[in-house]
Order: structure tokens, then sequence, then C-alpha cells
């Protein structure tokens, strides 16, 4: 059985993670076949969406993406679980149907057990189920769970997942020395920023969580053109010709876990320019 440690892991390498795995073509994102490209492409963790069925079945979903990824005007929180496995399809990059329906949790917890870091997004619309699901299939060491670091999100993390590894999703330096006292297993922090002058971009900011053991992760994804999420060293400007400004900067200033939508390009750019390995 693999020896899970993320903190050990990123002493080694840079961790790159498969944003809802790797799709395209027919290959629908937030599925089976998507995480196992992304791990077939050198992802170390996939991202995962959760939401909830009406009859309280965890499903991997993005919530509010129904008409885009499924051709669906209403709401898989109103449905059964049976129902989506009757009546929804995702749909292709052609908007065509295909033949793959969501999964649920249990189903991806099972499939990667013991294969791979995960990061469970959407966590905080379900926390206790999801932290039920996470002790019963035995991958606390697996997984990281993430939300806005408010003060309700940290007492719920505090009351049903002290057991499992958090990070906040951050835009200010508000909350680190308040996480090192709380009750919290507080491995690091996702850093949003749309400036090289952030913080986060500081060697103080660095060396600070690093010195205390904790992990910085950076998003070269572009969730949306409008939202920076690390001042446009992003993917895009990787794919279109310019890797050392999307990937290159990043790996420079010491960030430990990059998520992006193209795995075996970041994972092929880090190790030919010897940045992978540290």
């Amino acid at each position: 059985m693999p020896n899970f440690n993320i903190q050990e892991t990123a002493k080694h390498k840079i961790i790159t993670v498969g944003h809802r795995g790797v799709f395209g073509g027919n290959i629908p994102c937030n599925t089976l076949t998507s995480y196992e490209i992304a791990l077939h492409q050198g992802a170390d963790m996939i991202e995962i969406d959760v939401d909830k069925t009406a009859d309280g079945q965890l499903v991997i979903f993005h919530p509010g993406m129904e008409w885009p990824h499924l051709r669906y005007q209403g709401s898989i929180r109103d449905l059964t679980y049976a129902e989506i496995k009757e009546k929804i399809r995702y749909v292709n990059i052609d908007d065509v149907p295909t033949e793959y329906t969501l999964c649920t949790l249990d189903e991806v917890l099972e499939t990667f057990k013991d294969r791979c870091y995960i990061n469970v997004d959407k966590f905080w619309d379900n926390p206790e189920l999801i932290s039920d699901a996470i002790r019963r299939h035995n991958m606390t060491e697996q997984i990281i769970v993430k939300t806005k670091p408010t003060q309700e999100m940290l007492n719920i993390i505090e009351t049903y997942a002290s057991d499992i590894q958090y990070m906040p999703v951050i835009k200010e330096d508000t909350v680190h020395e308040e996480l090192l006292r709380r009750n919290i297993r507080y491995v690091g922090a996702e850093v949003l920023f749309d400036s090289e002058d952030s913080v986060f971009c500081s060697d103080a900011y660095i060396e600070k969580m690093h010195s205390a053991g904790k992990l910085i992760w950076v998003n070269s994804i572009v969730y949306d053109y409008k939202t920076v999420l690390t001042a446009h060293h992003s993917d895009d400007a990787a794919m279109r010709g310019n890797p050392e400004q999307g990937w290159g900067w990043l790996a420079d200033r010491g960030y430990d876990i990059i998520q992006t939508d193209w795995p075996l390009e970041l994972t092929n750019f880090l190790r030919s320019t010897g940045r992978l390995e540290r």
C-alpha cells in the first residue's frame, strides 16, 4: 500500500493536479475516465466536485453546471440517483450525448484508493456526509478538502472533519495564525492573486508557510478569464507558446501544488526544464 504523505511528496517534487480530470472530444469532465486519463498523463492528484441528489446520494458533479454539461434545465438536486441514471447523460464538446452519466463519490473513492491524492471540491455543501465517506473508505491521508475560511466553515471543519487534511482558499493572508491554533488538520493554503505584487508572491510569505510546514497551492487553470487566479501565469499562456510565463514562473516562486487542465504538458515541461523534482 502506498504511503501517502502530502508534505513528504512536496519535498521531492512539485505536485500536479488534474482539474476535473482530463477531458475533451467525447470524454466529459468529472468522470472515472477523465480521472484515469489525468493519472496516465502524470497528475499526482485529481480534483473532484461533489453534489447531492434528492435521495441523499453523493455524486460527482459541479453544482450549477447542469445545462452546459448535461443539457438539463433543472437541478440534479431535485432528482433521485435512479432518475439521473435513467435520464441524464453528459454531452461531449459537440453537444452530443455520451455514454457517461454521473458517478458516485463512493465509486470514485473506491476506484482511486491507494492510487493518487484527491482534492474534494464543493466540500462545503455536504461536509458531514463527505467526511463520513472519506473515513468509511479509510482515505484521510489521500484526501484534501478546501473551503473559504469563514468562521462558520472553520467551525464546521473543526466539528466534522478535524482528522481530514484541510486547505483554506484565500485572497488575503488573514487566517494562518488562527488555523495554527484550531483543532483543524491545516496542511496548506490555496492562494488566489491577480498581481505579482500580491503578498502571496513574496519571499516572506512563501518562507513563512514553508517554515511552518505548510504547502502552497496555485491554479494555472483559467476558469473565468475575468477572474485572474495567478496574475496571468496560466495554462493559456503556456499552451499559447510561453510555458516559462505560464508554468515556469509558478515553479520558480516555490509553490508546491499546481492545478492544471493540461497535466501531461505541465509535467513534461517541468521535467524537461529540471523543475519537477526537488
